[in-house]
């Protein structure tokens, strides 16, 4: 019953007194003067504190949803951006609200059909460039950086990880 006090007390705490009663509970200082955020950290860190933390199972599930980077969290703004993403977009052009353009590519990446080598920790990667992205390993991405995110787990410029050239000579 007291740690429903507890926390139904940090709901009348200023910013400083969360802040304060953060550094408590952690054993640090907060880096963040936002309200809800130090409310909700407390009062978890006080939940856990009393009824015990999370399962390992619990944390695994979480660390797998956390990868799934390529998840889109927000919708586009607007009724007509909804409206324009259902529509069938032509091959090489971009529909836009105010009628169509080109797209332009980059002259970085090589034409499509060429492969991209790139050794990384001793093993061969091999892209194939399509004409509207990139094919490793049998799956198909958006994205040189997509592609290289998938080889290495961490965030990359795909353009820097296959040593495609530099912005300047490009433009």
């Amino acid at each position: 019953m007291s740690m429903k006090h507890e926390i139904a007390g940090l709901e009348k705490m200023t910013v400083g007194q969360l802040q304060a009663r953060y550094a408590e509970v952690f054993g640090e200082p907060a880096r963040s003067g936002n309200r809800q955020w130090l409310f909700r950290r407390v009062a978890w860190r006080i939940q856990m504190l009393a009824e015990g933390d999370l399962s390992e199972r619990a944390r695994e599930r979480a660390r797998d949803l956390v990868r799934d980077a390529d998840l889109r969290v927000r919708p586009p703004r607007g009724a007509e951006h909804a409206a324009l993403a259902a529509q069938p977009q032509p091959v090489g052009q971009l529909r836009t609200l105010s009628g169509r353009l080109s797209l332009k590519r980059d002259p970085r990446v090589p034409p499509a059909g060429s492969v991209i080598p790139r050794v990384f920790k001793g093993h061969e990667y091999r892209v194939i460039v399509l004409p509207h992205g990139f094919e490793h390993d049998g799956q198909v991405f958006k994205s040189l950086s997509a592609v290289a995110h998938a080889i290495t787990g961490s965030h990359w410029n795909g353009l820097r990880f296959f040593n495609l050239g530099d912005r300047e000579n490009a433009e």
